[in-house]
């Protein structure tokens, strides 16, 4: 079948038509692969989060859960699932839509057994060679340090507050700008904690879907919805004893803002569909967004905002440590000259006066970025001015671009615009991009979910083609696999 094939390689094959799944089914069991099959998304998704998946094929079109909300979700869930989409019109705007969303590939019907065979196999390629490479990701990851770089006053200050804070069972509300750091301080408050041998459950709020995020969280029972054909802990469950870090956490609908407070308040957690039940954890949780502010608005709780506003911790800004700043670059140029195999080992002293001069709006993540896109560029063993971003060239190239727009423009055309803009501007940093724009940060991810906006990094910042509208393919299954 393939020559990267991981151990039980399983595919799990998604159609409302039991006909297609019967046909998928054998087919692909005679290349060798254990096939999965589930009969709409639901239950898909229940497969996904239960056991090992390395490729999935779904139906566009389903009843309660299609196929392009199945792979938003099984994306959000388990990213490295290579996903192949079924659809009856094989249009080049189906195509460009599904790669937008994260497919690897789509076929059309009436499906022939060739074309899903090689489709097949080249997704397995792509599972191979990724495996590798997080492989390799991990052995480089051993060899780096975990530990905060920096000796600025106000970081040691800031991790001062986090060791003290570590020793406790009390909640962390980690504060600061986009970039700053504050998984990396999360985990830093683990390991250093009386926890620190247990579990570190990492949850990033905005990315996931509002219809699942209480699902993950909390857990759910066998039968509680569609779909939900085995129970399932949630990550409150995987953190037992450990520690549950809540990225964006301004970001939980009001649903889930009361299952978390009786969580802290009660120490027990209440899956969907089920009973309650106790729980230990400790809890960290961040945002970039002033709370106060959005109690006052009445987009969260009062009470939910003291009780996780035991030990508020601000993260400096990059800005505010400019003396961290070579140390920080030259922990990256290190990391990222052994990850690209490039002989860089330093910085020439234009580049450090230009990075030592940049305001920096995306701090720690942004300045890591660019030393990597330094590290690529440069031919020689110093890095230069010229292998920086432009925007550190000219710290004044960034500020004051502007947007210009006819009198009478609609109102969306002058959103989309503006999101697009903006995500180009951070290039591509979500979180920075809602700071700029002072909206919410799943709100960015909507919008590239829906299409209404391109992802610049992925795509170009042109209106994204209308959808496609689906049919069923007619005829019997093993009709038109031959």
């Amino acid at each position: 079948m393939s020559t990267r094939l991981p151990p039980d390689p399983t595919v799990l094959v998604v159609d409302d038509e039991a006909s297609i799944l019967e046909a998928l089914g054998k087919v692909l069991a005679k290349e060798g692969l254990h096939v999965v099959t589930a009969k709409n998304g639901r239950e898909a998704l229940d497969v996904v989060r239960t056991r090992p998946i390395h490729v999935m094929i779904t139906d566009l079109r389903m009843p309660t859960m299609g196929g392009d909300d199945l792979l938003k979700a099984v994306k959000a869930v388990t990213p490295e699932v290579e996903v192949i989409l079924m659809t009856a019109y094989g249009t080049v705007e189906v195509a460009v839509e599904a790669m937008k969303r994260g497919a690897y590939d789509f076929i059309s019907k009436p499906l022939k057994r060739a074309t899903v065979v090689a489709t097949v196999r080249k997704a397995f390629d792509k599972v191979g060679l990724m495996a590798e490479n997080r492989e390799l990701r991990a052995q480089l990851e051993d060899k780096r340090s975990r530990e905060i770089v920096g000796h600025s006053q106000v970081l040691r200050a800031t991790l001062e507050m986090a060791e003290q804070a570590a020793n406790s069972s009390a909640t962390v509300l980690l504060l600061g700008e986009s970039g700053t750091g504050k998984e990396l301080l999360a985990r830093h408050i683990h390991a250093h904690s009386p926890r620190s041998s247990n579990a570190f459950v990492p949850v990033n709020c905005a990315a996931l879907p509002e219809t699942i995020l209480e699902s993950e969280l909390f857990g759910h029972e066998k039968g509680a919805f569609t779909g939900a054909v085995r129970s399932r802990d949630g990550r409150f469950k995987e953190a037992s004893d450990g520690t549950l870090f809540l990225d964006e956490i301004a970001e939980i609908s009001p649903t889930v803002q009361v299952k978390l407070l009786r969580a802290l308040q009660e120490g027990e957690i209440e899956p969907v569909g089920g009973q309650r039940a106790k729980v230990d954890f400790r809890l960290v949780c961040a945002t970039n967004r002033d709370l106060s502010e959005e109690v006052k608005r009445g987009s969260f709780r009062e009470d939910l905002f003291y009780r996780i506003n035991v030990i508020p911790i601000r993260i400096p800004p990059l800005r505010d440590r400019a003396e961290d700043i070579p140390l920080l670059a030259d922990h990256f140029l290190r990391m990222y000259a052994a990850k690209h195999q490039k002989s860089a080992h330093g910085f020439a002293e234009d580049a450090l006066h230009a990075m030592g001069n940049y305001a920096w709006p995306g701090n720690v993540r942004e300045l890591e970025n660019a030393v990597e896109r330094a590290v690529v560029l440069c031919r020689g063993e110093a890095v230069q001015v010229t292998d920086l971003p432009p925007e550190l060239r000219d710290p004044g190239a960034g500020q004051g671009r502007q947007i210009t727009f006819s009198v009478g423009s609609p109102i969306a055309e002058v959103e989309r615009r503006m999101i697009s803009e903006t995500l180009k501007f951070t290039r591509g940093d979500k979180r920075l991009a809602a700071d700029l724009l002072g909206i919410a940060t799943r709100t960015i991810y909507r919008k590239l979910e829906s299409g209404f906006v391109a992802d610049p990094h992925r795509a170009t910042g042109t209106t994204p083609p209308a959808a496609t509208a689906e049919t069923k393919a007619d005829g019997d299954a093993d009709g038109v696999l031959h």
